[in-house]
């Protein structure tokens, strides 16, 4: 029996988003997680396991990923868009607060969420994003969305996977690596082999927005989770979230808790040894 129910929620446009909801209403407030840009609810599955216990945890798939409609629109591949969903989605449910717990972009809009709509906003962790992404993370993020890769198995998914990201994963085992695989490809019926989960499309609306002359400053978002308690967690190895701008994040908001993974580029997978009693301290915290 799966431990999560499959769901949907309908966008203001008219999309299906898909999304997962793990155990069952507690006394606290239910957990929110945001995945990474071209990720999808399936990364937050142990995560969501660890901390259902006592509440709610979801996990949303943007439009365009995973089991969410993909937009016929590219443009709509933005942040203010995935804004609306958002709220859309806490509002259909009646969610009047949650713990958001974001992965690089799911961070980045935890911060926009913390502008536009704080009341929204319990607490806020923050899994190796800040307010700017170092240029060559950026430029190695721009180089992979959209590619068409295919492959025949997951087996070999994860060996190329492997080849790929071992410098921000060093200590992983091969079974963990088929586990990365597996939430990254789907299997494709017509074509007979695994491609990417989510829309090719996402590359046309992530080149347009990198290379718009009106660049967003997000520390001002960032600055509005200051009276929110928040956890900031970045990899060592990280190429997308720099020890400056870490740096800078704790100087801005002396409040906030942070943890450094050694051994993890971007981005942390949320179950290091390390990294859990922080986190079980923290979400016990906010109720």
């Amino acid at each position: 029996m799966m431990s999560f129910a499959e769901k949907y929620y309908q966008s203001q446009d008219g999309l299906n988003l898909y999304y997962r909801e793990y155990g069952s209403e507690g006394d606290a407030c239910p957990l929110l997680c945001l995945s990474g840009l071209t990720r999808n609810s399936a990364d937050f599955h142990n995560f969501a396991e660890r901390y259902s216990k006592n509440r709610k945890v979801y996990a949303l798939d943007y439009r365009g990923r995973g089991k969410s409609d993909r937009d016929t629109d590219y443009k709509n591949y933005n942040p203010q868009v995935y804004l609306g969903d958002i709220h859309g989605f806490l509002t259909t449910l009646e969610i009047e607060r949650a713990l958001f717990v974001g992965t690089s972009l799911g961070g980045l809009m935890t911060m926009v969420m913390a502008g536009f709509a704080k009341n929204f906003v319990a607490g806020a962790i923050l899994n190796d994003v800040g307010p700017e992404v170092d240029k060559s993370g950026g430029a190695r993020i721009l180089g992979y969305v959209g590619n068409d890769v295919r492959y025949t198995s997951l087996e070999e998914a994860a060996k190329k996977q492997k080849e790929q990201y071992v410098g921000a994963y060093p200590d992983l085992s091969d079974e963990d690596w088929l586990g990365q695989a597996n939430t990254t490809f789907t299997y494709d019926e017509a074509a007979k082999n695994y491609c990417l989960n989510y829309d090719l499309n996402l590359s046309k609306a992530l080149a347009d927005q990198l290379n718009s002359d009106e660049p967003v400053d997000l520390w001002p978002f960032f600055k509005a989770l200051g009276d929110i308690p928040t956890l900031a967690i970045r990899g060592a190895l990280s190429d997308v979230l720099s020890d400056t701008v870490f740096m800078r994040m704790k100087s801005e908001n002396p409040n906030m808790e942070t943890v450094v993974l050694k051994n993890r580029g971007h981005v942390p997978l949320l179950n290091e040894p390390e990294l859990l009693p922080v986190l079980d301290k923290f979400i016990d915290r906010i109720r």
